[in-house]
């Protein structure tokens, strides 16, 4: 199982690690587009302050993220999965699962940056800001700049089971599965059961639950079907639609009542 994860927006501070060692990364066919990133990031926040704000996106009060992106090769790294904070990254408490599944998640979590591409929750990387909708002046749009590095390295990692999409819009809009892979990927949405509207605060909590269950149970399902299966013996309601043809992803609803 593969699960693909969203980035958080805030991010744990970076600490006083040893600092980024980019040959380390896992997914190493992304390394020369993870440093065209990164020096264009660099050199930008290092030079005009107020265009960099401007290009990232960033308020008044967030002016400190600049320098901190300035200092990127120098800075601490941690674990990715004690960088990313946030709604669903709380609920999954990687800290406390217990070391198998700690060893699960290794294996088989992957969260998308509109810097590094895409990371495993072992790799350590240092704190940064910089959204998958970007557009960095020498390299345009961000989720063009990794469709063609993400084409090439994530079928290989998708292996031959199931993948978990759980990202947003603008990650997901870095890699599609496509064909043999795309038929065994299961999106999902999680929806407020009395409206069927989908509610970002708990769709975050939810997902973060939902992998939560499944690593803590040690459940890794062979396909879409088999995860339906799964996250309702777990509790979960789930409304699941197959794809229409092959080549298609299954889209999975989980109904929640509570709003928390």
């Amino acid at each position: 199982m593969l699960v693909l994860l969203p980035p958080s927006e805030g991010k744990a501070s970076s600490g006083r690690g040893a600092p980024l060692k980019p040959e380390s990364l896992s997914l190493p066919g992304l390394a020369a587009a993870r440093e065209a990133v990164l020096g264009e990031l660099v050199d930008l926040c290092a030079g005009d302050e107020e265009k960099a704000r401007e290009v990232l996106g960033l308020s008044e009060g967030l002016r400190g993220e600049v320098a901190k992106n300035a200092a990127l090769r120098t800075a601490g790294a941690r674990p990715a999965g004690e960088i990313y904070t946030g709604v669903l990254y709380d609920a999954l408490d990687l800290a406390s699962l217990d070391a198998a599944a700690k060893r699960r998640a290794a294996r088989s979590l992957l969260v998308f940056s509109g810097l590094w591409g895409a990371v495993r929750v072992t790799d350590r990387i240092p704190s940064y800001r910089c959204s998958m909708g970007v557009r960095l002046p020498g390299l345009g749009a961000l989720g063009t700049h990794w469709r063609g590095p993400m084409a090439e390295v994530l079928p290989a990692v998708a292996g031959a089971g199931l993948v978990l999409d759980l990202r947003s819009a603008a990650y997901a809009a870095a890699w599609k599965p496509k064909g043999e892979v795309a038929g065994r990927t299961a999106t999902v949405r999680v929806l407020h059961a009395p409206t069927r509207k989908v509610v970002s605060h708990f769709n975050k909590a939810t997902k973060g639950r939902m992998v939560r269950s499944l690593l803590a149970a040690g459940i890794a399902p062979a396909g879409p079907a088999e995860l339906v299966e799964a996250l309702r013996e777990l509790g979960y309601e789930v409304e699941a639609e197959a794809p229409a043809k092959a080549g298609q992803a299954w889209a999975l609803d989980v109904l929640v009542t509570e709003v928390h």
